[in-house]
């Protein structure tokens, strides 16, 4: 999950917002939302542990068009754009640093080398992540402590709650960015698309989304109270790369440089933990439909190899030819709908299945899912009010997959169980 937006989206926020508490809050709402989603998808993923995420769930919950669909929007835009950003964020704080270099070029070289990595075999894949997963968690330990405790100047902002701050929270704008939060604990159901590679799922799945989502939003809370506390806003709004510019704020041009790199550095397991996870969906795709069955073909190692080189394309294209928010905001509503259907979905399995086996189940049921589903269908409502554009766009790729799926059942025929 750590990675491009924690690092990139502040920036954005503070076009529209600039209370301290009202930024803070936009990371705990996210981080909530993000929780309830995790302990509904435990649910759901021990009661269908086969791997695939949305497209298993909805496939179940609701028809296999819906299944499609939402394995259409991951394997176009729910994995291509988050590599391609985080790719694109990799090249942007190395070329802050290096101006020689072309942020382009680097995201393309990155994307490549993960591909070739992950298209290998199990124990490299398994290992690179282990090894950028716990260096990041480290390196952000650091980084928030050292800069607390070295700031020259802290920033008058507060961080309490003001007057001003109750209109702010329930404001469009508030609900807007709340997709680029959103976006950055994009991640959070990944384990849901290994689940039928994981050691006893049923009792495993559940306990990685709720610590795994616990820990980011944690670490998310304390990054951004970091940089508001230790950086001027006038310097980082609109900026992609703020890690950078409150590391030059805090540490100086020397170590600034260090900073840049290292949190480059971080972004090499956001790329590569959606180049792990993401064409598993497509595989899964590949096994139920003949059109695709080539998706489903996998490599000595059991890797589905060729769905790997198929997503790792599709971002290099995003990488060439988009703009960093554009693809934010328009992966960001696609992503978000995708998640609002699943969510749903556990009242429709619990109606049309109540007897199925359920190793897990939510906690404080129905509360999780009806407050995701509350604050998500808010951020979608709003985002269609003000950015039409990019939502228009998603809902095009969506009616796009509906066709392409009633086109593909005409020529060809259903494979395995759905």
């Amino acid at each position: 999950m750590i990675g491009t937006g924690v690092f990139t989206s502040l920036g954005f926020q503070l076009i529209d917002i600039q209370s301290g508490f009202a930024l803070l809050m936009l990371w705990v709402v996210g981080g909530v939302t993000a929780l309830c989603g995790a302990l509904t998808y435990a649910e759901l993923g021990s009661a269908l542990p086969r791997s695939g995420g949305e497209y298993n769930f909805l496939t179940h919950c609701y028809h296999p068009v819906a299944g499609f669909v939402s394995g259409w929007i991951s394997s176009t835009v729910g994995f291509a754009a988050p590599v391609a950003l985080a790719a694109i964020t990799f090249g942007a704080y190395l070329t802050s640093i290096y101006d020689w270099l072309d942020t382009n070029m680097l995201a393309v070289g990155l994307i490549v080398a993960l591909t070739v990595v992950h298209a290998g075999t199990r124990k490299n894949s398994a290992g690179l992540q282990w090894l950028f997963t716990l260096l990041k968690l480290l390196l952000i330990g650091i980084f928030c402590i050292a800069a607390f405790f070295l700031v020259e100047q802290p920033q008058t902002i507060s961080f309490l709650p003001q007057s001003a701050d109750r209109e702010s929270i329930l404001s469009g704008a508030f609900a807007v960015s709340l997709i680029y939060v959103s976006y950055a604990y994009n991640g959070w159901n990944a384990a849901t698309y290994l689940s039928s590679e994981l050691d006893s799922p049923q009792t495993n799945l559940p306990k990685i989304l709720f610590i795994g989502t616990g820990l980011v939003l944690l670490s998310y809370v304390l990054l951004n109270f970091i940089f508001l506390y230790t950086t001027p806003i006038e310097q980082m709004v609109g900026k992609v790369e703020v890690g950078y510019i409150v590391a030059l704020s805090v540490f100086g041009e020397t170590a600034a440089a260090f900073v840049g790199v290292t949190m480059s550095l971080l972004l090499v397991s956001t790329v590569s933990a959606m180049t792990l996870a993401g064409p598993r969906v497509l595989q899964v795709i590949g096994e139920d439909f003949a059109i695709f069955k080539w998706l489903a073909k996998v490599n000595q190692s059991n890797i589905p190899s060729r769905a790997i080189y198929f997503q790792s394309g599709l971002a290099i294209i995003f990488v060439v030819t988009s703009t960093f928010e554009s693809i934010l905001v328009f992966s960001g509503f696609a992503l978000a709908l995708n998640n609002f259907f699943a969510v749903l979905g556990i009242f429709i399995l619990r109606y049309r299945q109540p007897d199925l086996p359920r190793p897990y189940k939510t906690w404080l049921y129905p509360l999780p899912p009806v407050l995701f589903l509350l604050l998500i269908g808010w951020t979608l409502f709003y985002l269609l009010m003000q950015r039409p554009i990019e939502a228009g766009l998603s809902l095009i790729v969506i009616a796009l997959g509906v066709v392409f799926y009633f086109v593909s059942n005409h020529f060809s025929h259903r494979q395995g169980p759905v």
